[in-house]
């Protein structure tokens, strides 16, 4: 029988070994250079890349810009900026027209950190057991929503519009939309049905009010 010293040893190093393997998962992997540069990007004598590289402009369209019709995102994010790729970082300015909303979402790889440049928003998220946590912000606020958790975000100002910017500790966050996943991957109506104890017909009028205006 081992001995009580070697269990415990043997506990220490896996309780190490798990450790290790939550710090390693916990965001974007380290990389062993500076910077990723992409492959079209590099010649055969080194990369050929300048200040331009590291400078993102999309961003610009905010300033003196008319308020949009309808909730938009603007995304710096890995695939918009090529020079986040590894750095664990990436930004997003969402845009509030009067009563708009960015409906529910969670975002899998990274928590998110709201700041509110102009206006207000209401927000929430839920935690996985099923608690609601809300707050209404003011211009200068900020507000976490953790990693995974399902959350929202709406300007209740009937005449004003709102800005807010987002952090995010990944530089490919994603989003996972709740309406558009649900409800406009192809899910069989009827598991919709049974699964929201509705009938057929109400699931088709939910999908109908997600399809795109042309």
């Amino acid at each position: 029988m081992a001995s009580v010293k070697s269990i415990l040893h043997l506990f220490m190093l896996l309780v190490a070994t798990f450790a290790t393997i939550e710090i390693a998962v916990a965001g974007d992997p380290d990389i062993l250079t500076d910077f990723i540069v992409p492959a079209n990007l590099t010649s055969g004598n080194g990369t050929s890349i300048d200040g331009n590289f590291f400078t993102f402009t999309g961003m610009r369209v905010l300033v003196g810009g008319e308020t949009p019709p309808a909730f938009k995102v603007l995304k710096a994010s890995m695939a918009e900026f090529p020079a986040l790729n590894g750095q664990s970082v990436m930004y997003a300015a969402l845009q509030f027209p009067a009563g708009s909303t960015n409906p529910p979402h969670t975002h899998p790889r990274a928590s998110e950190l709201l700041f509110v440049v102009d206006g207000s928003l209401e927000v929430g998220f839920i935690d996985t057991t099923n608690k609601l946590y809300t707050q209404t912000l003011q211009t200068g606020d900020m507000f976490v929503f953790p990693k995974g958790l399902v959350h929202y975000q709406f300007n209740a100002d009937a005449q004003k519009s709102a800005l807010a910017i987002s952090g995010f500790g990944s530089s490919n966050a994603g989003t996972v939309s709740i309406p558009s996943t649900v409800f406009a991957t192809g899910i069989d109506d009827n598991i919709l049905a049974l699964s929201f104890k509705t009938d057929v017909a109400t699931i088709k009028k939910i999908k109908a009010g997600l399809v795109p205006k042309a």
